[in-house]
């Protein structure tokens, strides 16, 4: 049984077109110098810059609070001695001179004493006798203790003053260490934030710009393709009139390019003009 004539032409015309098509060289003209791949985005150039500059950024606040412990770790001994963080550096400067001025005044209330036991003894007539003698000797004994308890209270009291402030200083170094600390850590934190943000912010544009280049590279595959197609809506024409017999059975690609399917359909055509003969 013979095709109509026909459609014995339109496949000789269909072979002649595909023989013609395939002499040519594919378009490359719509892929040539184009990009198809998003670039790095600018907000992830962004976030790179702001990775590596705020690399180490924290460490200032971690080598201030180093040297603050340091400077604690020198407060929590015994005080003993002069240097940094002993109590005697935390003693008051004037602490000497109010204990001279306070036995300055202390010695002139005693010649006072002295001076009103010799006008006693004088009023009395026993001036110079061995009563004012034992007199004066007892007052000097007791305004010498008195003296000696007053200085040890007033350094007593300068030495529980140093204390005091010696460890109210290392309570004020153990709050700007806990300070400094986190303020590194805030540093830290706040950085990895704002890189994280900035790179998904980059990443999402990324990826928009990504779709649209790979929507334009459909359009470019499809237009340096579209005689293949062309041919492959001619042939498929061709064969459907012939009554949908089907030539050889084509295992195409699971994804074919319009050539590979205007092939396919010359085979099909082919094997109809074959099985008819």
């Amino acid at each position: 049984m013979a095709l109509p004539d026909y459609l014995q032409e339109a496949g000789k015309d269909f072979a002649k077109q595909l023989t013609a098509q395939t002499a040519v060289p594919i378009d490359t003209g719509q892929f040539t110098g184009r990009q198809f791949v998003a670039g790095e985005d600018p907000l992830q150039t962004q976030a790179i810059n702001l990775a590596t500059q705020g690399i180490g950024s924290f460490q200032p606040f971690l080598q201030q609070a180093q040297n603050v412990l340091q400077t604690q770790a020198g407060l929590a001994g015994t005080g003993a001695g002069t240097g940094a963080g002993s109590i005697a550096a935390f003693t008051s400067p004037f602490q000497q001179q109010v204990i001279d001025e306070t036995l300055r005044q202390f010695d002139r209330s005693r010649a006072t004493g002295l001076q009103q036991i010799a006008d006693d003894a004088f009023t009395s007539g026993a001036f110079g006798g061995g009563r004012q003698g034992a007199l004066e000797g007892q007052f000097l004994a007791d305004t010498a203790l008195g003296r000696a308890g007053l200085e040890a209270q007033l350094r007593a009291q300068g030495f529980a003053d140093a204390v005091a402030r010696r460890q109210q200083d290392f309570a004020n170094q153990s709050g700007i260490a806990s300070g400094l600390l986190g303020l590194s850590n805030f540093q830290r934190q706040n950085l990895a934030g704002d890189v994280a943000n900035l790179g998904q912010l980059g990443a999402f544009r990324q990826g928009l710009t990504q779709s649209q280049l790979a929507a334009d590279q459909q359009a470019a595959q499809t237009a340096a393709f579209e005689p293949f197609t062309r041919l492959d809506r001619f042939g498929a024409g061709i064969t459907g009139l012939a009554g949908g017999v089907g030539g050889p059975q084509f295992q195409a690609p699971a994804t074919p390019s319009p050539f590979s399917t205007a092939l396919s359909t010359a085979l099909g055509i082919g094997g109809l003009f074959g099985k008819f003969r």
